[in-house]
């Protein structure tokens, strides 16, 4: 039996490899390539499909083959983030890692740990575990962004398994039995253009918010740099203040809580009355989210004047559908305490060729509250003037009371670390709504190694739990394989 360090070490060159392969939500050929050349040489059936995920199935060791087969399930896509001032390209970098004795990071960027290191372990755990049952492995493309993999996987790799064990949650003491769905919904509208009547130009840039995963840390109460810049402009109208909008940029994904933004407009209006309005929009800020985001800053700086600006119509459409547009915590849970049940995030905002987009994203336990932000997303359109695209509903996942998985997981992490673990359902999503849906009898769990800050520059693992979580994959795998 290996040694715990040498565990440790040959799951982190597994995960370094992917590191080295951009993998963009979207843009997976690469990695999925480089997962369907490495798992054939590791002598598993592998298949590739036309989504690019990829499907390994591995025979049961001798003695074990009237086992049932157990799915181990992550996703080989990742949230690309970096840090102001650190030039990095999603679809051409490698991730640089910076490893401690405690924590491995990445420079600058995101780490891709979620789920990059589920994928590490289920690839050593399927190279190295002896006696066990049938196992597949499912790799899905696309899930940060709209779980296109999931939906996609054909019915048959999951309604011939008994057990699941998806790798892609954050928390190496949490046993995850169910998760909220979720909608993608995007508006855009073509603003009508002309030239500035104001001679003076100005850019506000609200940064340095925590962000963070719009699903793991919604219910801190973080502050949105998006939802900060439109209110600062909102107030410019308020008190009469001539400005004329010529750019909106900010945040980086939908799923995660925007922690810059950026706007550039025009106007004749003095600095100081300027300044006031960012300093009274800052006060308000700290009033609502001081306690939670305390580093948040609000900058104005003269700039360029624009070519081009926003008719005042379109500006005035823009700000009440951003203003609109709920963002946070929407309902807490009537049955789990402390659990959000409902929320949502206004994730993106994005300015090009006079063409303004915003990517919302609602997630629910409820699926019917999932739906009814759907319904709202379209009333909002219709009454601002933007189009409305609805993506496909991804569906919770709801406990399973009988879980005969989720007591075998909780009674061997309580053999092998002397306390007990948690059981619960998160308001994030996983994959593990599609998997249900398509086959409803599949027992499964959702477990991780600890991760924080994921989906931001700040994304860090602690080492100390990946080796224990191979170990409670791997035994709860051996007693699958020992049932009768």
């Amino acid at each position: 039996m290996a040694n715990k360090q040498d565990v440790l070490e040959e799951i982190l060159a597994e995960f370094e490899k992917l590191t080295q392969i951009p993998r963009k939500s979207g843009h997976e050929e690469k990695v999925s390539n480089y997962l369907r050349d490495r798992l054939t040489g590791l002598g598993f059936t592998v298949v590739q499909d036309e989504k690019f995920n990829i499907i390994a199935d591995k025979p049961a060791s001798a003695g074990c083959e009237k086992a049932p087969l157990t799915v181990l399930q992550g996703h080989m896509d990742m949230v690309c983030v970096a840090a102001p001032g650190v030039k990095f390209d999603p679809l051409t970098d490698a991730i640089k890692l910076k490893r401690g004795k405690k924590y491995l990071e990445a420079d600058g960027t995101s780490l891709g740990a979620d789920d990059g290191i589920g994928v590490a372990e289920a690839i050593y755990i399927m190279r190295t575990l002896e006696n066990h049952g049938p196992l597949r492995l499912i790799v899905t493309v696309d899930e940060e962004q709209g779980m296109t993999g999931a939906i996609h996987l054909d019915a048959k790799y999951l309604t011939d398994a008994s057990f699941l064990i998806n790798c892609d949650s954050e928390n190496y003491d949490e046993l995850t039995v169910g998760s909220a769905g979720s909608v993608n919904i995007d508006f855009s509208r073509k603003m009508q253009q002309q030239a500035p009547q104001q001679k003076k130009a100005w850019k506000l840039s609200v940064k340095d918010l925590l962000g963070g995963h719009s699903g793991e840390r919604i219910g801190d109460g973080r502050g949105n740099a998006i939802r900060t810049a439109a209110m600062a402009l909102l107030s410019l109208q308020e008190k009469e203040i001539a400005f004329e909008l010529a750019d909106f940029q900010g945040g980086t994904a939908r799923n995660a809580i925007p922690a810059s933004a950026e706007v550039v407009f025009a106007s004749d209006a003095s600095e100081k009355e300027l300044q006031a309005v960012v300093a009274e929009t800052k006060e308000r800020f700290v009033e609502m989210y001081g306690g939670v985001d305390p580093e948040a800053k609000l900058l104005l700086s003269a700039t360029e004047a624009p070519a081009q600006v926003f008719a005042a119509a379109d500006t005035a459409a823009l700000l009440q559908l951003l203003i609109a547009l709920h963002t946070g915590v929407y309902a807490m849970s009537q049955v789990i305490p402390g659990l959000v049940e409902t929320s949502a995030n206004l994730g993106v905002i994005h300015t090009q060729a006079g063409t303004v987009t915003i990517q919302f994203f609602p997630r629910s336990a409820i699926d019917a509250k999932t739906d009814e932000f759907r319904r709202m997303a379209q009333a909002y359109a219709a009454m601002s003037g933007f189009a409305a695209q609805i993506g496909t509903q991804s569906p919770g996942w709801k406990e399973r009371k009988d879980s005969r998985l989720a007591r075998i997981m909780a009674e061997t992490f309580q053999e092998q670390n002397g306390s007990p673990m948690k059981v619960e359902t998160i308001h994030a999503g996983l994959e593990c709504g599609w998997h249900f849906r398509k086959n409803p009898k599949l027992d499964m769990v959702s477990i991780g190694v600890t991760t924080m800050d994921i989906h931001s520059p700040n994304e860090k693992l602690l080492l100390e739990t990946v080796e224990p979580q191979a170990a409670l994959i791997m035994e709860t795998l051996r007693k699958i394989a020992a049932m009768k």
